[in-house]
């Protein structure tokens, strides 16, 4: 019995999940997009976006061999990552570059499992994502953010409907598209404004010598293209331009 539960419960996971109905898809893209221009509904979705981000410093400082010390998430939607190892080289570029390229990438990434039908697969993926960053929390305020997005991600995944598992995962998609963007423009306001000295694109000027400017825009073409590559998996094939019909004689 418990390996049928097993085999089952994987199957379940790994299995794939009929598309949700257009309308479904369009509708939650629209309350993605809502969300990310509505200013107040902005500052609290911001964080899980923050998740994102640190959660990309993190990966990448263990990929490239730098020891990771800790994370910790803020109620301003700040966030920070401490790392050690070389205070340059490639280790140290990479690790500075993920933050504001993890979100986009991330959404893309979702979004070719969302258009492979693999709905469960992408919800646990997330789980398994902030499981292994809920380790690496050294402030109560991060594990709080990250263990009530889990227990989101995780009732959903296992108490909802399929509309309501699709419905969920596509916006989760859309959201970290549409919402790449929105940080990058506020680094660079914050930057002409010379209140972020220590941001990471200045962290990649002052590492590599390419001006700051630079980095922004890289970050903001990523999320550009992301979002452009995005939104074609995620649009559905079922909405097309209705035919018109042909005058007589034609």
């Amino acid at each position: 019995m418990e390996n049928a539960s097993i085999a089952d419960l994987w199957d379940r996971v790994t299995g794939t999940q009929p598309d949700p109905p257009w309308w479904l898809v369009v509708l939650v893209g629209l309350v993605a997009l809502g969300s990310v221009v509505h200013g107040p509904t902005w500052r609290v979705a911001r964080n899980t976006v923050t998740i994102a981000h640190e959660g990309g410093h993190a990966l990448i400082a263990l990929v490239t061999g730098r020891k990771l010390d800790g994370i910790k998430l803020h109620s301003d939607t700040s966030g920070v990552t401490v790392s050690r190892g070389k205070p340059h080289g490639p280790g140290m570029v990479f690790t500075a570059m993920a933050g504001y390229l993890t979100p986009p990438l991330l959404g893309l990434l979702f979004a070719a499992l969302l258009a492979g039908g693999r709905i469960t697969l992408m919800l646990w993926f997330s789980l398994a994502l902030l499981a292994g960053m809920l380790v690496m929390i050294r402030n109560a305020y991060g594990a709080l953010s990250v263990i009530v997005t889990g227990a989101v991600v995780f009732g959903v995944s296992w108490l909802g409907g399929a509309k309501v598992q699709a419905g969920f995962a596509y916006l989760a998609a859309w959201f970290l598209l549409l919402a790449a963007t929105r940080p990058v423009i506020e680094l660079q306001r914050m930057r002409a404004r010379h209140m972020a000295p220590s941001s990471d694109a200045d962290q990649l000027a002052h590492l590599t010598g390419v001006p700051g400017l630079a980095w922004v825009s890289l970050f903001g073409a990523v999320a550009l293209a992301a979002l452009v590559a995005g939104a074609a998996l995620l649009f559905p094939d079922a909405v097309s331009v209705p035919h018109l019909p042909r005058p007589p004689g034609f």
